[in-house]
């Protein structure tokens, strides 16, 4: 199989990697970004048969001749070209996944369901770590209960050096963290879906050997979840876990305005503050230490009558022989698998489809072990 990889920034990098190095049925990947140079030492990285192409995400025709002859498509460039690219996956017939990162776009490829069908490909948005890889766990939780409950998903990527005033680094796009602590979280809360503000509800949790840690609501973790749980559950969560004090100093700078979209004029020019504080962001947080991500998915049903608990929790840390990061294992890695997937036919249906619905969970989490990206489960039963 032949797989394109939109983006050679850090998660691009980890899909070429894992196609190449973890891969055994792909035969070829590109690996295309608007600066060349990128894609150029992201081939040149991974080595193996890799491809770099120079390519606009926002150029339909270019885009539309760049799918052709790939079985499978990753986009690791900005959410606001996923639809676009859907309907060019479309148009070309190649299979189309992404990392997501907002539910509104997310909501308009699945609209292009009967299309993508008519097509014979599979869609798949929000198919990274959160959204993504946690959903399938939670489906994978589900299986073992003869009714669900609740579901609890919690998850981060942190420094292993964390430096203050804010113990993050930058492991994603800026503008993905901003949209994930600004934008709205989506929950079920007594059987019914409802939206609730991030950077609220902050808890204290505790994995072994870490410092005090916190989680608080975040937009976008539960992508599709909350509708294909709608109406056989309670309780559907997500949060985002940081070091403890983290939510405190980030929200003060959201509530002071720095994240916002509207013009402001600062000595006679017009500026957006939310591009500013970005930039800021890129020049003052580390970016690209050794990191460590932290999941923890928890399911709680019935099982011949008995009320139970499931527990999966990852602990992964950057991988000193690869260079990979955990960040990049724990979201391009299950992109890819995804993308394999979809193009060995190895997927439920066709069409857009949330992945939870398409996706089988035990063959995703054995490829996820087959990449040591290691589950510990823990149970009551």
């Amino acid at each position: 199989m032949k797989i394109l990889v939109l983006g050679a920034g850090r998660m691009g990098h980890g899909a070429v990697f894992d196609l190449i190095h973890n891969s055994p049925a792909v035969e070829g990947v590109t690996v295309a970004d608007f600066d060349f140079s990128k894609a150029e030492a992201v081939a040149a990285a991974v080595g193996g048969n890799v491809t770099a192409k120079q390519i606009d995400a926002s150029n339909y025709a270019d885009i539309v001749e760049l799918f052709r002859g790939h079985d499978s498509v990753i986009s690791c460039v900005n959410y606001w070209y996923n639809v676009s690219l859907s309907k060019a996956a479309i148009e070309t017939g190649a299979n189309f996944c992404d990392l997501g990162g907002n539910n509104y776009i997310v909501d308009e490829q699945l609209a292009l369901d009967a299309e993508a069908k008519a097509a014979g490909i599979n869609i798949i948005p929000d198919c990274g770590l959160a959204p993504g890889m946690v959903s399938i766990l939670a489906m994978h939780g589900t299986a073992r209960f003869d009714s669900v409950e609740e579901i609890h998903i919690r998850v981060g990527g942190l420094p292993q050096d964390p430096q203050p005033p804010l113990n993050y680094q930058l492991v994603f796009s800026v503008e993905g963290l901003i949209n994930e602590y600004i934008e709205v979280a989506r929950v079920i809360r007594d059987g019914k879906i409802i939206e609730v503000d991030s950077m609220t509800e902050l808890e204290s949790l505790e994995f072994a050997g870490f410092p005090p840690l916190e989680a608080f609501q975040t937009s976008g973790g539960t992508s599709t979840l909350p509708d294909t749980f709608l109406g056989n559950i309670k309780e559907l969560d997500y949060k985002t876990i940081r070091y403890a004090g983290h939510c405190d100093k980030f929200k003060t700078m959201i509530d002071l305005g720095l994240c916002s979209s509207k013009e402001i004029v600062a000595d006679f020019v017009k500026v957006k503050p939310r591009k500013v504080f970005g930039e800021l962001l890129q020049q003052h947080l580390p970016a690209d230490g050794p990191d460590y991500v932290l999941v923890r998915v928890e399911v709680k049903g019935t099982k011949a009558g008995e009320t139970m608990t499931v527990r999966y929790d990852i602990v992964d840390k950057q991988d000193e022989q690869t260079g990979m990061s955990a960040m990049m294992r724990t979201t391009a890695f299950p992109a890819s698998i995804i993308a394999q997937m979809m193009a060995s036919g190895d997927v439920i249906a066709r069409g857009a489809t949330p992945q939870e619905k398409a996706i089988d969970p035990e063959k995703f989490v054995t490829e996820l072990s087959r990449r040591n990206i290691e589950i510990a489960i823990s149970t009551d039963f």
